[in-house]
C-alpha cells in the first residue's frame, strides 16, 4: 500500500483525495472518477465513485470505509434514468452489488465512467486490450481523461467549441454569388483606381530628373514640360478619386445586400429548427449571432476586404513598377517582407482563438440583459439588483480578462511590423544614397522609390493590422453557420402527404421519447376520436406535456409512430400540419403590438369581423371594448399591459379563429382565479366543441367533462377511464384526486378561519 499521491489523484477532490490515496497499491493509477451527489432518500449528499486499473471504489458521505470490487466475470455497471434522477447499478449477473443515485447533469460523466469500467472488465477478464492512454491528460474537474490535443472536456463543457478557421469566410461566397456581376465591376474598379493612384510617384522621377535639377545647375525651366507633369498629376488625382468613389459605393451596397440575405437567411433558418435546439440555447447568444456577428462580417466585407483588396493590388503593382526602375533597389525594399509574413502567421491562430473567446464570453453579456431585461419585474421583487448587477460586472470581468490577453498579442505585433517597415525605409535610403554616389541611380530614381516604398509599406502596415478584423470575422462567420449547418431534429419529409381537410382522429402506436439519454416516454398506444375530449393526468414528469409536445411535433417520437386520420405526422408537412392544431398555453405569450393583431396572429388575412367574433366567443369582447383604443389598444411587451385570465382569453380568441380541428389546453385554467376561470371555462366550452381536444390540467376536477382520463405515470399509461370509472377502479387516479381534495379542502378552511393557505400539493403536471 503507498501513501504518496499515486498517479492522477491529485485530480480528485481534496475531500476525498488523501482517503483514496491510502486505499490505492502500488502501481494503481485511478483512471475516471465522479462525484454522486444524491442519497437514498434524494437528499443532496456527497460521494465518489472511482475507476482504476484494478478496480471499483465507492464512498458516501458518513461511510467509515470504501467499498471494494474486483473486476470479476458477468460484472456489469449500467445507468438508467427516471424523472430527472440518473442511476448507476453494479450488477454481478446474479444479485446488485452497489446502487447510486446522481443529478442528470453528471449523466455524460458517468456514460465515459461506465466506458472506462467495461474496457478495464474486459482487460482483466477476457484479455482484451485497452486504449493507451499513457501521458493524456484528465479533466482537474471532472476526472475525465482528454482526447489527445485537446484541453476542454466534453463532459464538463455544456458546448464543444471548434476553433474558427479564416477559411470559414470562403462559406460567405455562398451569399455573395448573387451579386458577383457587380462585384467583378467593384474589383475592377478597385484595379483602376489603384491603378491611378500610383501615377503619381513616377511622375515625380522625370520631373525632378527633368525640371527640378537642371534648374537648380542653372538651366531655364521649360513650361510646357512642367504644366504636362502637373497635368497628369492632377488628372490622376482626379480619375483615382472618381474611380475610388464608384467603387467604394458599389460595394458597400453589396455587402448590405449580403450582410440583409446572410441575416434572413439565418433567421429563417432558425425559426424552421425544431424545439429541441432552443432549449439549449440562450437568447442573448442567438440575438448576438444574428444581430452583432452578422453586422461585423457585413462592416468587414463593406471595408475591411475592400481595403485588404486594395493593399494587395498596390503592392503587386508597386513590386512590379520598383523591380522594373531598379531591381536591386526593389529587391532590398522587399526584404522585411518575409519577417512580416511570419509574424503574420505567427499570431493569426492565437487572434482566431482570443477573438471567438471574445464572441462567447460577449454572448454571456447579452444572456445577463436578455435575462434580467423582461424579468425586471421579478428582479424588483426580490430585492435582487445587486445580485443581477453583480452577475453583469462577473460576465463584464471576464469578458475583459479575454480581451486583455488578445490585445497583450495585438499591442506586440502591431509595433514591430512598424519598426520592421521603419528600418526596410532606412536600409533603401541607405543602399539608394550609396547607389547615386556610384552613379547607378539619380536622385529623381530615389525620389520616386521612396514615394513608392511609403505607400508599399503604408498598405504592408494596414495588411498586418487586418489580420485582427479577418479573425473576428471568421470567429463571427463560424457562430453564424454554427446556426445554418444545423439540422432540425423535425424535418420536413422528401414526399409529403397533402391533407385538404382534418377530421382530427390521432393514434399513437408504441410512442416512446427520449431526451438525450434520459428516457421520458415508453410503449404509450392511444387512439383519439374525432371530437373527442380526452384529458391527462398524473404527477409531474409523468409524461403529460411531452405527450402534447409529440402530437404538436415540437419533437419526434423515438420509438413508434403518431398517425393523424391515418398519417403518419412525419409524412406531413410541418408547416400545413399545425395549421390545423390550436394550442392554448398555461401562460399565453403575446407579441408586443394590438389586441387586434395578436388574435390574428395565427390567420393574419382576417377580417375585423372574425376577429370580434373569436373575442366574443373567448368571452373576451367586453373587457376589450373598456380598454381605451379597444382592438387597438397596445398589450405591451408580451402582454404585460393585461391581466392573466385577459391575455388567457386573448390567446383562446387567437385559437377559435383559425378554427382548428386539434385543440390542445396545456394547464389552460391554473394561473388564475376561481372567477376568472370560471369566464375562461365559458370561454373554452366554446372552444373545443367539435374539435378533437387533449387538455392537460392542474384542478382535476376541470376535466370531469372529459370523454376519457388518461392516467401516465413514469412516462406510461397505468389507467383509462372517465372520472366516474377510475373513482370507482380506486386506483391511481382515485388516490391522486382524494389527495387534491384534500389538499383544496384544507385551503378552504384555512381561509375560513383566517390562517395562511397552505399551497396545492405538487404540480401534477
Amino acid at each position: 500500500m503507498q501513501h504518496t499521491p499515486p498517479f492522477f489523484i491529485n485530480t480528485v477532490p481534496s475531500p476525498w483525495a488523501e482517503s483514496l490515496a491510502l486505499q490505492l497499491f502500488d502501481e494503481e493509477k485511478v483512471l475516471v472518477w465522479i462525484s454522486i451527489d444524491l442519497d437514498a432518500r434524494l437528499y443532496f449528499t456527497a460521494g465518489l465513485v472511482v475507476v482504476t486499473n484494478q478496480r471499483l471504489l465507492a464512498k458516501m458521505a458518513g461511510d467509515e470505509g470504501w467499498q471494494v470490487w474486483q473486476f470479476l466475470p458477468d460484472m456489469t455497471l449500467t445507468q438508467r434514468d427516471h424523472a430527472g434522477v440518473g442511476y448507476l447499478e453494479l450488477l454481478d449477473g446474479h444479485s446488485r452489488l452497489a446502487y447510486w443515485r446522481y443529478r442528470l447533469g453528471n449523466d455524460q460523466a458517468v456514460s465515459r465512467l461506465i466506458e472506462s469500467f467495461t474496457q478495464q472488465l474486459d482487460y482483466h477478464v477476457n484479455g482484451k486490450s485497452i486504449p493507451h492512454d499513457e501521458g493524456q491528460a484528465h479533466c482537474p474537474r471532472c476526472g475525465m481523461l482528454l482526447p489527445a490535443d485537446q484541453e476542454d472536456c466534453p463532459v464538463c463543457e455544456k458546448q464543444t467549441h471548434v476553433t474558427p478557421s479564416t477559411w470559414t469566410l470562403l462559406r460567405l461566397w455562398r451569399f455573395a454569388k448573387p451579386y458577383k456581376g457587380r462585384l467583378l465591376i467593384g474589383f475592377l474598379l478597385t484595379l483602376c483606381s489603384t491603378a491611378a493612384t500610383l501615377v503619381p510617384p513616377y511622375l515625380t522621377m522625370p520631373l525632378m530628373d527633368n525640371v527640378l535639377i537642371p534648374y537648380q545647375n542653372g538651366q531655364p525651366i521649360d513650361v510646357d514640360l512642367v504644366k504636362l507633369y502637373l497635368s497628369g498629376l492632377l488628372g490622376a488625382a482626379i480619375l483615382a478619386w472618381i474611380l475610388g468613389w464608384a467603387r467604394t459605393y458599389l460595394l458597400a451596397l453589396v455587402s448590405e445586400r449580403i450582410g440583409a440575405d446572410l441575416r434572413t437567411t439565418t433567421y429563417e433558418h432558425l425559426l424552421n429548427l425544431s424545439q429541441e435546439y432552443f432549449g439549449g440555447k440562450r437568447t442573448g447568444d442567438l440575438m448576438a449571432r444574428i444581430g452583432a456577428e452578422t453586422d461585423r462580417i457585413n462592416l468587414f466585407i463593406s471595408l475591411h476586404l475592400l481595403d485588404f483588396a486594395t493593399d494587395v493590388i498596390m503592392i503587386c503593382m508597386t513590386a512590379v513598377i520598383l523591380v522594373s526602375i531598379n531591381p536591386w533597389l526593389a529587391l532590398v525594399t522587399l526584404v522585411p517582407l518575409p519577417v512580416i509574413a511570419w509574424l503574420i502567421h505567427l499570431v493569426r491562430d492565437r487572434l482566431r482563438i482570443g477573438f471567438e473567446k471574445v464572441d462567447r464570453i460577449w454572448a454571456e453579456v447579452n444572456n445577463v440583459l436578455a435575462d434580467t431585461i423582461p424579468g425586471i419585474r421579478v428582479v424588483k421583487a426580490f430585492a435582487q439588483e445587486k445580485r443581477e448587477a453583480a452577475r453583469f460586472l462577473a460576465a463584464n470581468q471576464r469578458n475583459l480578462q479575454i480581451n486583455d490577453r488578445v490585445n497583450r498579442v495585438w499591442s506586440l505585433f502591431t509595433p514591430t511590423v512598424t519598426l520592421l517597415t521603419e528600418i526596410g525605409l532606412l536600409v533603401v535610403w541607405v543602399f539608394g544614397i550609396w547607389q547615386i554616389s556610384k552613379d547607378e541611380i539619380t536622385v529623381g530614381v530615389l525620389t520616386a522609390f521612396l514615394a513608392y516604398i511609403s505607400r508599399f509599406y503604408i498598405r504592408l502596415d494596414s495588411m498586418s493590422r487586418i489580420v485582427s478584423v479577418t479573425q473576428k470575422a471568421a470567429a463571427g462567420t463560424k457562430r453564424i453557420f454554427d446556426i445554418l449547418d444545423h439540422v432540425s431534429s423535425v424535418p420536413e419529409s422528401a414526399t409529403p402527404v397533402h391533407l385538404s381537410t382534418v377530421e382530427g382522429r390521432i393514434e399513437l402506436r408504441n410512442v416512446g421519447f427520449r431526451y438525450g439519454t434520459r428516457s421520458i416516454t415508453r410503449n404509450i398506444n392511444l387512439v383519439i376520436q374525432p371530437g373527442e375530449m380526452i384529458g391527462l393526468v398524473g404527477h409531474s414528469g409523468s409524461g403529460k406535456s411531452t405527450l402534447v409536445n409529440l402530437i404538436c411535433r415540437f419533437y419526434d417520437v423515438s420509438e413508434g409512430a403518431i398517425l393523424v386520420d391515418g398519417h403518419d405526422i412525419r409524412s406531413l408537412p410541418v408547416s400545413e400540419y399545425r395549421k390545423h392544431i390550436g394550442l392554448v398555453l398555461q401562460e399565453p405569450f403575446l407579441f408586443y403590438g394590438t389586441i387586434a393583431e395578436n388574435i390574428a396572429y395565427g390567420k393574419p388575412d382576417a377580417t375585423h369581423a372574425d376577429i370580434v367574433a373569436a373575442a366574443r366567443a373567448a368571452h373576451a369582447h367586453e373587457f376589450i371594448l373598456r380598454l381605451p383604443h379597444g382592438y387597438d389598444s397596445l398589450v405591451g411587451e408580451r402582454g404585460q399591459a393585461l391581466s392573466g385570465g385577459e391575455r388567457q382569453r386573448i390567446s383562446i380568441a387567437r385559437a377559435l379563429l383559425i378554427d382548428p380541428r386539434i385543440l390542445i389546453l396545456d394547464e389552460a385554467t391554473s394561473s388564475v382565479d376561481t372567477t376568472t376561470e370560471k369566464d375562461i371555462q365559458k370561454a373554452l366550452d366554446n372552444l373545443v366543441r367539435g374539435r378533437t381536444t387533449i387538455a392537460i390540467a392542474h384542478r382535476l376536477s376541470t376535466l370531469r367533462e372529459a370523454n376519457r382520463l388518461i392516467v401516465l405515470d413514469r412516462g406510461s399509461i397505468v389507467e383509462i377511464g372517465n372520472h366516474v370509472e377510475l373513482m370507482a377502479q380506486e386506483g391511481y387516479y382515485h388516490r391522486l384526486y382524494q389527495a387534491q381534495a384534500r389538499n383544496v379542502d384544507t385551503e378552504e378552511r384555512g381561509f375560513v378561519s383566517g390562517a395562511e393557505p397552505h399551497s396545492v400539493a405538487g404540480d401534477h403536471k
